[in-house]
């Protein structure tokens, strides 16, 4: 009997009509400006929610776009994933509420909360519900409103986040012919979760909720911490830098890219790149990258695209799938 697989069959984003440049945020009383912010991250503008926009609704947007690449509809739908930490309610998850708004009926919703790294670990465990065979197919949604827990003070955090959705179509198969995702990689480690976390939860009224950053830190760890998922996504598959079509990264600072990507001997035009015009947005940053850039027809079928991140807890992550 063959293995289970699981295809990537559609793609989806949604970005908020509003767009914040740097020289918007400079003009508005924040000391920053448009060249320190370019130089230290490589962000030149990002989207914004507006007062219609939630977690739900960005995420059913872009799960609908997915489902339309896919040629499929609600009721092809095992199980929804929404990976986020900015949920618009503790309970119901946004999956559920996703779930609702597109009229499905049966099926399971849960949420994933593992920051910027959280499409990765949705990902892998719809990958696993697909393997095991609990789940024929699933929709994997990135969706994040970090605007709205930003302290609009602070310059090291305000300039980096954007907020969006972004979705995959996953589907199981037997006979991939090679395609779908290759395999998973997880890892977190507690002993940092302080360098990166939100200020307040739920059952804390009298927090202020607005997202801390030990930036320098930050960025030690996720060079080294993504060099070596790189090295693991390769050694577990006997494969070399050189197989590797195309890297997908969590867009949270060009320099991180670019120091992994040179891990990798990729040339810059081998790296899919929006953090320049979407800045940071968390969960959602890899599945609006690969929708952008399957969309436009530089990923094609067929290609060996890596997909990394690393977030608060800390976590970190890579997927390897054949589009």
């Amino acid at each position: 009997m063959k293995a289970r697989r699981s295809l990537l069959k559609g793609f989806g984003g949604y970005l908020p009509d509003r767009i914040v440049t740097n020289d918007d945020l400079a003009t508005s009383g924040l000391e920053t400006s448009d060249e320190w912010i370019r130089a230290r991250t490589g962000i030149a503008q990002r989207h914004r929610a507006g007062p219609e926009d939630t977690a739900v609704s960005m995420a059913v947007a872009a799960g609908r776009q997915a489902l339309e690449y896919a040629n499929a509809t609600p009721d092809d739908v095992d199980a929804i994933i929404v990976a986020t930490s900015t949920p618009d309610q503790a309970f119901p998850s946004t999956a559920v509420r996703v779930q609702g708004e597109l009229g499905m009926t049966s099926g399971f919703g849960f949420d994933v909360a593992a920051a910027c790294s959280g499409f990765i670990f949705a990902l892998s465990t719809a990958d696993a519900l697909i393997r095991s065979g609990q789940a024929r197919s699933a929709l994997v949604i990135g969706s994040e409103v970090y605007s709205r827990i930003l302290d609009p003070e602070d310059r090291s955090t305000f300039v980096l986040f954007g907020d969006g959705a972004g979705a995959v179509f996953l589907q199981a198969t037997e006979d991939g012919g090679g395609q779908g995702i290759v395999s998973t990689h997880l890892h977190s480690d507690g002993r940092h979760g302080d360098l990166l976390y939100v200020d307040g939860a739920i059952g804390q009224k009298d927090k202020s909720a607005y997202l801390k950053m030990q930036g320098r830190d930050v960025f030690r760890h996720a060079v080294a911490k993504l060099s070596s998922s790189v090295d693991e996504v390769l050694e577990a598959n006997g494969l070399k830098y050189e197989d590797v079509a195309w890297l997908v990264p969590h867009q949270a600072n060009l320099r991180i890219i670019d120091g992994v990507a040179r891990k990798l001997h990729l040339p810059p035009e081998r790296v899919v790149i929006t953090v320049d015009r979407h800045a940071n947005t968390s969960a959602a940053s890899i599945p609006l990258a690969l929708n952008e850039a399957v969309r436009d027809g530089r990923i094609r079928s067929g290609d060996l695209v890596l997909m990394e991140a690393l977030g608060g807890g800390l976590t970190w992550g890579a997927a390897l799938a054949r589009i």
